[in-house]
């Protein structure tokens, strides 16, 4: 008889609403998590926005879990006292070529469900936000910031008061099978090493998630790739009230501004592909900011911009390459009952959260 019924290895803000969803429907479930904290790689480096749905292509799997996730999400928040606000987002054309683009952007959303975008001229943008300079934008309401870490404490309460548990600085080092389902062996630290054994098992390790499948058979994981975003924080208060995204360019969605629940703003993510994990903020990268931001707030004041942070994106399609869809791979794909291997879960993996967890449970049923 296996130890556990199902193991979900990673807890991040995806492995915790699969193994919240999971517990919800009467799993007996454990979250096994390399580090000593839950959520410290992927979830808690990122913007914290709750996105709308807008950028994802029609039918894909981003643009369904991100529509569903992001109703779940606002619910969730509101039911469990995390601290979030529907602030609202620009998407701003600095120029009368980028015109088109958000004409582009609005039938996108459109054909993905997304029914509330509005556009804004010049005069309706110097009224809601004086300090811009554009020719237009689109005004997006459900656009959102949220508390990821409370958000990830929030999930892992529901966990743990359906009978779930997290277990910290557990590495799963290898993946095998078993009669009854599946085997793990996994360092506890100090070089101490064990093994527990389930019938389900869920791999939501974000980066790690292509290696540790690549021992089983017929797994076809995809080839993993690392697109580092860096940040950089205002120095001083913004004279914005909403979220400000450039118009989309290739490899993500240009420097943009968000605030954090005390309205403090930081820019970024730029988009730097790597081979390693240095999350440090070369200072000097800030240069290439400045022009950014300028496109669209020419009022930004010099040397008010320094390093916050960075977060690598785990990305399953590399440079030049259009970007991947999630991946949520059960027997179909690799012929394994019982197991489903999650995939180049990033932006929006924070807002189709909940709904990827429901959509995991959905095909363990």
């Amino acid at each position: 008889m296996p130890d556990i019924e199902t193991i979900v290895i990673g807890a991040g803000v995806v492995g915790l609403a699969v193994a919240r969803a999971l517990a919800l429907k009467g799993r007996d479930v454990m979250v096994l998590e390399q580090h000593s904290l839950i959520g410290s790689e992927t979830s808690a480096r990122n913007s914290e926005v709750i996105h709308a749905g807008i950028y994802y292509p029609t039918g894909s799997l981003k643009a369904k879990l991100c529509l569903a996730g992001k109703r779940l999400l606002y619910d969730f928040c509101a039911e469990n006292g995390v601290a979030h606000e529907r602030i609202g987002k620009l998407i701003v054309a600095s120029g009368e070529t980028q015109l088109p683009e958000l004409e582009r952007l609005h039938k996108k959303a459109e054909d993905n469900g997304l029914h509330d975008l509005v556009f804004y001229d010049r005069a309706k943008l110097t009224e809601v936000e004086p300090h811009l300079d554009c020719v237009g934008a689109l005004f997006s309401p459900s656009t959102g910031i949220i508390d990821s870490h409370g958000f990830m404490l929030a999930l892992q309460g529901g966990l743990e008061a359906n009978g779930g548990q997290v277990v910290l600085n557990s590495k799963v080092a290898r993946i095998g099978r078993h009669a009854e389902g599946f085997s793990l062996e996994v360092d506890t630290g100090n070089g101490e090493t064990m093994s527990l054994t389930c019938r389900e098992l869920i791999v939501s390790a974000g980066h790690s998630s292509p290696a540790l499948m690549s021992a089983l058979p017929n797994a076809k994981a995809p080839t993993p790739f690392l697109a580092k975003g860096n940040y950089f924080k205002l120095q001083g208060k913004a004279p914005f009230s909403h979220l400000i995204y450039p118009a989309p360019e290739p490899g993500g969605l240009g420097i943009h501004l968000t605030l954090d629940l005390q309205h403090q703003a930081r820019f970024g993510p730029d988009v730097e592909w790597v081979e390693d994990f240095d999350y440090e903020v070369d200072p000097a990268q800030g240069d290439k900011f400045y022009a950014a931001i300028r496109s669209y707030w020419p009022g930004l004041p010099d040397h008010s911009l320094v390093p916050d942070y960075s977060g690598i994106r785990p990305k399953i399609a590399g440079p030049g390459e259009a970007a991947a869809d999630f991946r949520i791979d059960r027997s179909e794909k690799h012929g394994l009952e019982g197991l489903v291997a999650l995939y180049g879960i990033e932006s929006p993996g924070l807002t189709a959260s909940l709904a990827i967890g429901d959509e995991v449970a959905a095909r363990l049923s």
